[in-house]
């Protein structure tokens, strides 16, 4: 009889993610890489099979993880994997029970992600010259990402098509190919449109981009890279000191969403998170400014921040 290894399982697993859940390939490329480094642990441990797996050997290997220097995200990221790993397991009626289900990240390792202030989001969408082909370009992209909080993988997927103008709305194609409508402001729709009309159209006729909003000065689609590049590019311009990426404005969309009063939900809904565990990284994130604020304004707290 063929004994089944946990490398075996993975394989399965990979597969399900792929065909049956349709996962996007970096998600399914960083959770093999995550399990295939879990699978070696627990070879170091001298755990061959499912079912010698306890909790224990989960908690011991989130902190060799954390002993390693892996970031918060990294950590998590991999808790994640481990758990899909394992209902994966349990759906196959390989295991009964759930080792991972009570499993958290102690929260000192967990670091909230930086976000820009009202301030600082107002320099950085300034930053660009719009009266330039790639400053319109800039502002029109900046003003996109935080009206609407998508992520960079799915900003370089919109296409003219997508975008509803009477309606404020715009289509995206979240992780798993999931589609969702996400409302966008007149702002940014007023200066989608300004590119639109003065730079894309000029771009659009090399003939190279298709549908595709934002685009080169090639003509082609923008890469991740080039949008992670001219983010940074124009926070230096705004001299933002703060290490800030295209998620950076991700973050900030849903803190000021959060903090200007946002249902918990619908900050879900427009973020595209599947689980609203996901989502709830920004009450956090609300605390700690509701803390800076009592420090900040009540009469007994005054110049203690």
């Amino acid at each position: 009889m063929t004994t089944v290894t946990l490398y075996d399982l993975l394989h399965s697993f990979i597969d399900y993610l792929r065909i049956e859940r349709q996962v996007s390939q970096n998600t399914v490329i960083a959770y093999q890489r995550d399990l295939e480094r879990y699978i070696r642990f627990l070879e170091e441990n001298q755990i061959d099979s499912p079912q010698q797996i306890r909790q224990q050997h989960i908690s011991t290997f989130i902190a060799n993880l954390h002993e390693n220097h892996l970031c918060a995200a990294s950590i998590s990221r991999s808790l994640s994997a481990a758990r899909g790993f394992h209902r994966f397991m349990i759906g196959e009626n390989i295991l009964d029970r759930d080792v991972t289900e009570n499993i958290k990240i102690p929260k000192p390792w967990m670091k909230l992600p930086e976000v820009l202030d009202i301030d600082e989001i107002d320099l950085l969408l300034k930053a660009p010259d719009s009266s330039s082909d790639n400053g319109l370009r800039d502002r029109a992209l900046l003003e996109m990402l935080y009206a609407t909080g998508v992520r960079v993988s799915e900003l370089i997927q919109i296409k003219c098509s997508d975008v509803f103008w009477q309606d404020q709305f715009i289509r995206v194609f979240g992780k798993g190919k999931k589609e969702r409508l996400v409302p966008v402001g007149r702002t940014a729709l007023r200066w989608t449109k300004l590119y639109m009309e003065q730079v894309r159209r000029r771009l659009a006729s090399l003939g190279v981009g298709g549908d595709i909003l934002f685009l080169n000065r090639f003509g082609k689609k923008l890469s991740r890279q080039s949008v992670w590049n001219l983010v940074k590019k124009r926070a230096r311009e705004a001299n933002i000191q703060k290490f800030i990426s295209p998620h950076t404005l991700r973050h900030s969309f849903a803190t000021h969403l959060i903090e200007g009063g946002a249902h918990l939900r619908a900050v879900q809904e427009m973020l595209g998170h599947a689980d609203i565990i996901t989502t709830q990284i920004y009450t956090h994130l609300d605390k700690e400014y509701l803390k800076k604020v009592h420090h900040q304004y009540h009469p007994l707290e005054k110049g203690l921040v």
